[in-house]
């Protein structure tokens, strides 16, 4: 009888021969490895987040260009705007209170909007000067609440994400691992994605930070990546699956991209090393591009 261990190692290795069969089935031999110097991140709120999540604490908003300053500079080099911010206490982006400052930036590039929740009403407005929406999507409740702070439901989330897509398109992000490195509500998320209209699907990976409440906690293992990444292939055989720029660096990240190849991901930004190796392991034809992966 095979040990724990050995079970769990066939069982990923299964998943992911199978993995990388639909993937064959339905896309040709190609990868795209995105190295996004081209877009510029831009904060409406600059370093400022009501929310003071668990997981990022508003670090991550300081290497993002404040909105003002990105309209007075003429951002050379750069073609399009990732633009983002800190979130109110109801879990939205106050975006619109930025509205001048995004039909200015809207006119020098496409814009890749990431909204948090939304009302009918301001989905429809934003879809104005949206090239793409990024969309945090959630399918746990527990996690809404240890991660954001916030009493909302995965049905608020559902919901913004239809109204989202009513009107313009729209990438859904999971970030696997999101509430302490562990894999919680990551499943469901791509069940209840199933019965929706879904375009393209963004993975990214909790990447512990120091001086947030999360970060001591470890990220998912490489294998419980792969797993994932490998079971999304295979309930979304036709969808672009890309894996984001978020996610732990060095020997990790080695691990995480090649899994992630084997598992059928069609798009990679900021390939290691070990991504352009397996690529050519896997017979792929690599291609290249300089924006954000979801524009």
């Amino acid at each position: 009888m095979l040990e724990n261990s050995e079970r769990q190692e066939a069982g990923l290795h299964k998943i992911l021969e199978q993995a990388w069969q639909i993937r064959r089935t339905n896309f040709p031999d190609a990868i795209e490895f995105c190295s996004p110097g081209r877009t510029l991140p831009v904060s409406v709120t600059g370093a400022r987040c009501a929310l003071d999540c668990a997981h990022c604490s508003g670090i991550y908003l300081r290497g993002m260009i404040p909105i003002d300053k990105a309209l007075s500079g003429n951002n050379e080099g750069k073609q399009s705007y990732l633009v983002s911010g800190g979130s109110d206490r109801c879990g939205k982006v106050p975006l619109l209170e930025y509205w001048a400052g995004l039909k200015k930036l809207a006119e020098r590039g496409p814009l890749n909007l990431h909204t948090g929740l939304v009302s009918e009403e301001e989905a429809a407005r934003l879809s104005e000067v949206a090239s793409v929406v990024s969309f945090d999507f959630i399918g746990d409740d527990k996690t809404i609440n240890e991660v954001y702070g916030l009493a909302l439901t995965v049905d608020d989330y559902l919901e913004s994400y239809r109204l989202l897509q009513k009107y313009t398109r729209v990438v859904p992000h999971l970030c696997i691992g999101l509430n302490r490195g562990e894999i919680e509500g990551e499943y469901r998320a791509l069940h209840l994605l199933r019965d929706e209209n879904v375009e393209a699907i963004s993975m990214i990976i909790f990447r512990p930070t120091a001086g947030t409440a999360f970060g001591n906690c470890l990220p998912p293992s490489p294998k419980e990546v792969a797993y994932f990444i490998a079971s999304a292939r295979l309930m979304f055989p036709r969808i672009p699956i890309y894996l984001g720029c978020m996610r732990p660096g060095g020997r990790y990240r080695e691990e995480v991209d090649a899994y992630a190849i084997k598992a059928g991901i069609n798009k990679l930004v900021l390939p290691s090393p070990a991504a352009r190796r397996q690529a050519g392991l896997m017979g792929l034809t690599v291609s290249y591009s300089e924006e954000c992966c979801s524009l």
